[in-house]
């Protein structure tokens, strides 16, 4: 699996670097300082996983994840933060990251967040999603609860839409609706093709913005 980290701290892509090093499937293939060297890289190296920081000189992380998106390269992004409320993060995710992490997440979280990017089980941090994303949709116009009827939605994958949004992995779906996991993973393949979505991050996205999932509600 080849990786890209970008970040404009030495000494975090030193750290980053032995973390991963540490995987006997895992390359780092290249390190970048902004986003401009970061672009340079995906288009020369074509990395499975690229970690990019936000907060860089020439060009910020969001740009570059925006541009890395829309030339249809088949790198992931993960967003990687200082802050669990930053309001950075989300814009990340809204530029097609597939995930957004903490940078003092534990290096077992990260080994494991790489790996369900690459398999296209994107994540968002569980113990910060619904802050996160409660406190950006606080700011947006009000919306109507919704039951996703009007997307094409079963009632089974608005559950298991709901269940995305609490970070919940496809093991822990499972378990929580007696399902296996590779029913679980039919309705997440269903609910992408309906919803015209590219990864369950985006998914997550869409039921705060769409009413389905609503902050402070049971």
């Amino acid at each position: 699996m080849k990786i890209l980290l970008v970040d404009d701290q030495p000494l975090l892509l030193m750290g980053f670097r032995l973390i991963l090093e540490g995987e006997d499937d895992f390359e780092i293939v290249g390190e970048a300082a902004n986003g401009v060297e970061a672009l340079s890289q995906v288009a020369g190296l074509e990395p499975d996983v690229v970690l990019m920081d936000v907060r860089m000189p020439v060009m910020d992380g969001l740009e570059a994840t925006r541009r890395i998106v829309a030339s249809g390269a088949a790198s992931k992004v993960i967003i990687l933060t200082t802050f669990d409320l930053d309001e950075y993060a989300f814009e990340g995710l809204q530029a097609g990251a597939s995930a957004f992490l903490l940078k003092n997440v534990a290096p077992e979280e990260l080994v494991q967040a790489v790996r369900l990017v690459a398999s296209g089980d994107a994540v968002v941090a569980p113990r910060v999603t619904q802050r996160l994303l409660e406190r950006f949709v606080r700011i947006q116009p009000t919306r109507e609860p919704s039951d996703g009827a009007e997307a094409g939605l079963t009632a089974r994958e608005v559950e298991v839409v709901r269940a995305l949004a609490e970070g919940l992995s496809n093991a822990e779906i499972a378990t929580k609706f007696f399902l296996s996991e590779a029913t679980v993973k039919t309705h997440v393949r269903r609910i992408l093709t309906k919803l015209d979505l590219r990864d369950r991050v985006q998914v997550v996205v869409w039921a705060y913005e769409s009413g389905v999932v609503v902050p402070g509600a049971e």
